[in-house]
């Protein structure tokens, strides 16, 4: 699967920022968690999904 690039991905980040700013207070993580699970469905590889949560949580 192809990744996106460097200026797709900063353009992603502006995005999920301003997504973030947007969300009323105290539920931007409600808003991550389903996005998160938007992009899982469309996704739709369970075990990739896992594979990058995992990722996600390195260096925290």
């Amino acid at each position: 699967m192809p990744g996106l690039t460097l200026p797709d991905l900063e353009s992603v980040y502006d995005l999920l920022a301003e997504a973030i700013d947007r969300a009323p207070e105290g539920r931007s993580e409600l808003m991550l968690t389903k996005l998160a699970l938007l992009l899982a469905q469309e996704l739709g590889d369970r075990a990739r999904v896992e594979a990058l949560v995992a990722s996600a949580l390195e260096d925290l």
